[in-house]
């Protein structure tokens, strides 16, 4: 899944010195368009089993908020409630808000992938379906009504100068399938997301959640196990929020 093991030293020290402090490391690597039909069936990813979700983000329409570190995401899931998210990245363990440490919903992770890794922390809230569906229709003004006090509270101190919440717009929603699957030979579940961005491209991306304690070791077998399968590791890596992003603010620009 990942190269850590040849990770520059200057980078794998880096990493070594987060990773105690962080609460989860998720291993992701996305796969390039042309592959997409090969891995799933060499994965034998049961389409069937995926669960269908959208996703929403608030940013300028210039992604102000995104180029300063700040990314406000409201995601729906079927049948299930949904959740809204303020993430801070990057942001290491050592910088993140003291305040916010030990709330409901708070956590501090590390993505890796071939290309590098990030870490970052972010403060969730389970909402109500409804809720969100509101919030894919709200005006600026009212979008921070929509966040939790402690949500709304990162927001207004993180946002870059000159913006305001009343500059903020919805991007999306993004119509994502999510699968988890248990692959014979491998003793960890992967999760398989599939987003459908609005210029008809795709983004698959393979990933699977580790303790701080057990991500070089996994690191090092999934990256065996799919290697084992076919899968590219040396491809080009996309990020799935910038990317996702990007293609928002072109379709909406497009629509203007």
């Amino acid at each position: 899944m990942t190269t850590l093991p040849t990770y520059d030293a200057e980078k794998l020290g880096a990493l070594l010195s987060i990773i105690p402090d962080a609460d989860s490391v998720e291993l992701k690597l996305t796969v390039p368009g042309a592959d997409h039909r090969r891995v799933v069936e060499a994965l034998e990813i049961d389409a069937l089993d995926a669960e269908i979700r959208q996703v929403a983000f608030v940013d300028t329409p210039d992604l102000r908020l995104s180029d300063a570190g700040l990314v406000l995401r409201a995601r729906r899931t079927q049948r299930k409630p949904g959740d809204l998210t303020v993430k801070l990245r990057p942001m290491l363990p050592a910088d993140a808000p003291e305040h916010l440490r030990g709330l409901d919903g708070f956590k501090i992770e590390v993505d890796a992938s071939p290309e590098g890794f990030t870490c970052s922390c972010s403060l969730t809230a389970e909402v109500s379906d409804k809720k969100v569906k509101g919030l894919l229709s709200a005006d600026g003004a009212r979008l921070g009504e929509l966040f939790t006090e402690q949500q709304r509270a990162v927001v207004l101190d993180r946002l870059p100068d000159g913006v305001d919440l009343k500059d903020l717009v919805v991007l999306g929603p993004l119509t994502l399938l999510k699968a988890k699957f248990a692959p014979a030979g491998l003793d960890r579940r992967m999760v398989a997301e599939l987003w459908f961005l609005p210029d008809g491209s795709r983004i698959l991306e393979l990933s699977t959640k580790a303790a701080p304690a057990e991500a070089f070791q996994l690191a090092a077998e999934t990256k065996v196990f799919l290697a084992q399968h076919g899968v590219d590791l040396g491809a080009p890596q996309e990020t799935k929020t910038r990317t996702a992003l990007a293609a928002l603010v072109a379709a909406r620009d497009k629509e203007m």
